[in-house]
């Protein structure tokens, strides 16, 4: 039996991956959970008057085997989920969330943690990192209901147990309900339209389903599924779109009564805080400050978007009317957008496709762009072994050649691999345990036919390049402690660092080195180049709508009180639609409830809004950097310093008035989605 919680001897303690079997973690984990609370039950008991180094950063040393595990343990579930694991999950998660709420629950604990912020306030000592470590462990403990009466914090104890069962229940059924929606096509001509090797993907799909001559088609978590783009037949797109946003709505995985359970019980939750709606107790703790300020900012934008994509409505009518449709629908909303920005700036975005081929992509646009702004190396390292074969790990060097890290790729979708994209961490940067970091990227690109290499929409490309922004977030962490490391940040900031790296998609040294023909390492021609940046625009109006409905669905969730009742979450969310002036028939949210896995078994619940809230920060950024000779180290060094490598170990908006000079402004954002117009 092999002990996850022991330190890894591999280079950067990475989890030697082969040794661990699925009954090793369970044990390891209850182990580790005992372990945790023996050492902070020692913290609280210290009769020593408390300080930040006998209390607060020993608190910070605590449990480490058991983050160790519980690191290990949620990426295998998040990438490699089987029968065994979700039944591990099931029990695992409860008995964990009723752990860390005993911890933060502890009234002698509490009382240690109150003493010395009390103190600090009287008679400041502290400054830098240590200021905000009591600042953050005092507001956390405090959000978590350390200053509840003895029957309070056994409610609160209750509430949360039952909300992470709860949650991790949808999270599964999402999963195995996305995995259970496909749709069946019996002749290949209805899927004119699909290049062959989205063809054979799909027959292999359906030959893996037992359905050897037909064609399954699989979802991906948005309701825009990339195939409505292309498919000729309108009866398909119809099936497609309809499987993708009806998911978990009935049926053997439906997710309707747990969303109603989740928000219910967070909106008790909130109350028994002394907050009025979980939406305000959220905001507590972000950048954007109060609902008020989200309410005004939202406000801002859903009218211009609104306009927007009704322009663009009637433009993809009259397209759709030329093929003898009489009335546009949702499902039709993708292909004659795809058309149109066809027709009207030349690009073809399934003939881009050569141009983007993984690999290249990787080395000579992604790792490239972070080579030039920061003098970084990735170095495959294929003597390490990752959690699944697809797994590709290299070793993350700085510019004098010393060794920063690792960083794992894990690209393609498959069976058992929650759907989306997202960066996690093996291990944290941290000075305090002298660790540095372990980063993973996952994404979910279906996989090329056998021998085929594979090719990345435009989407995809985003994707990868958004990723790793967050992955070099965690990758140049430089603090010390782990609280702070890397993505450790507020909520509505987390996405702001990745979303300043997709700037460099379309940086012209990058292109040039990314953008080429698979076969023929043909450049992408500058024509086409100026086309898709001409092109940026057309769009924006549904993407902004689909956006801002998603989050505006997650506010009326989170904004509802304990008594509210909702008989139907379907009504629900046309109602709440209606009520924000966002209830456009041919624009779904991106996400509707029962698959919208960010808020309720994810950590964005009344926080969907951090996208676009972030986007300002980086919009204006953007701007900055264009400014200021692009793709240089001078301004690679100076995002690094400021923004990168604090973490949180500063406040956020410090960082960014460190970076900026000044707050932020949001004309940039109004610019970049086209809503300081509205035609």
């Amino acid at each position: 039996m092999y002990d996850v919680a022991e330190p890894s001897t591999l280079p950067f303690q990475l989890p030697p991956f082969p040794q661990i079997r699925t009954d090793d973690l369970e044990p390891a984990f209850l182990a580790a959970m005992a372990e945790h609370q023996a050492q902070v039950r020692a913290i609280a008991d210290n009769v020593q008057e408390p300080t930040l180094a006998n209390t607060i950063v020993e608190l910070e040393r605590a449990g480490t085997r058991l983050v160790r595990v519980s690191s290990t343990f949620f990426n295998l579930t998040g990438t490699c989920s089987t029968e065994a694991l979700r039944a591990v999950e099931a029990r695992v998660v409860p008995a964990l969330t009723a752990h860390y709420d005993r911890i933060r629950l502890d009234p002698a604990l509490f009382a240690r943690i109150d003493a010395i912020a009390r103190a600090e306030a009287a008679a400041p000592t502290l400054t830098g990192e240590d200021a905000q470590l009591l600042r953050r462990y005092h507001l956390d403990f405090v959000l978590a209901g350390a200053g509840l009466d003895e029957p309070g914090r056994r409610r609160l104890a209750e509430l949360n147990e039952q909300l992470s069962t709860l949650t991790t229940r949808f999270g599964q059924n999402l999963l195995q309900a996305t995995e259970a929606a496909v749709v069946v096509v019996d002749d290949v001509a209805e899927l004119d339209g699909l290049s062959p090797d989205a063809i054979a993907a799909a027959a292999a799909a359906a030959a893996d389903r037992g359905l050897t001559g037909k064609y399954a088609i699989t979802l991906v978590l948005p309701t825009g599924q990339p195939l409505l783009k292309v498919l000729r037949n309108r009866d398909v797109r119809r099936r497609l779109f309809e499987a993708s946003v009806h998911r978990a709505e009935g049926g053997e995985h439906d997710n309707r009564p747990l969303v109603l359970q989740i928000a219910t019980l967070r909106a008790r939750r909130a109350q028994l805080l002394g907050f009025a709606t979980h939406a305000d107790a959220t905001v507590a703790d972000q950048t954007v400050g109060s609902l008020a300020a989200m309410d005004e900012f939202l406000g801002r934008l859903v009218g211009p978007a609104v306009a927007n994509a009704r322009a663009e409505a009637e433009l993809l009518a009259a397209a759709a009317a030329a093929d003898g449709v009489d009335e546009l629908a949702p499902w039709d909303w993708a292909y004659y957008s795809e058309r149109i920005y066809t027709e009207r700036y030349q690009v073809d975005t399934a003939a881009l496709r050569p141009y983007f081929e993984l690999e290249r992509v990787l080395a000579d646009g992604v790792f490239a762009a972070a080579r030039g702004l920061f003098g970084i190396e990735l170095v495959p390292r294929t003597d390490l072994v990752g959690y699944h074969p697809e797994v590709r790990i290299w070793e993350v060097r700085d510019a004098h050649g010393e060794p920063i890290g690792l960083f794992l790729g894990d690209y393609f979708a498959r069976e058992g691999k929650r759907g989306g994209a997202w960066m996690s961490s093996f291990v944290d940067q941290n000075e305090l345990m002298g660790t540095p970091p372990v980063i993973v990227n996952v994404l979910n690109i279906p996989h090329p036919a056998a021998g085929e290499p594979a090719l990345l929409t435009l989407d995809e490309l985003r994707t990868l390049f958004h990723e790793f922004g967050h992955a070099l977030h965690g990758l140049l962490s430089r603090v010390r402690y782990p609280r702070f490391s890397g993505t450790n940040v507020p909520r509505d900031f987390v996405e702001y660092p990745s979303q300043v790296n997709e700037m460099w998609i379309f940086w012209p040294e990058v292109m040039a080195g990314y953008a080429r023909h698979v076969h023929t390492g043909e450049p992408l021609a500058a024509a086409v180049v100026d086309s898709i940046r001409a092109a940026q625009l057309w769009g924006e109006g549904f993407a902004t709508v689909e956006y801002l409905a998603a989050t505006l669905l997650d506010q009326a969730w989170h904004r509802l009180g304990p008594d509210d009742v909702v008989p139907d979450v379907v009504e629900f969310e046309r109602a709440a639609l209606a009520a924000a002036g966002i209830d456009l028939a041919l624009v779904p949210p991106r996400y509707r409830s029962t698959y919208f896995q960010h808020i309720f078994d994810g950590g964005y619940s009344a926080g969907y809004y951090s996208y676009i809230w972030s986007e300002v920060l980086d919009a204006d950024t953007v701007d900055m950097i264009t400014e200021n000779g692009g793709l240089t180290r001078a301004n690679g060094d100076h995002l690094r310093s400021t923004l990168l490598s604090v973490g949180g170990s500063v406040p956020a908006l410090d960082a960014f008035r460190a970076l900026r000079g000044r707050d932020a402004r949001i004309e940039p954002l109004l610019r970049r989605r086209g809503l300081d117009r509205t035609s």
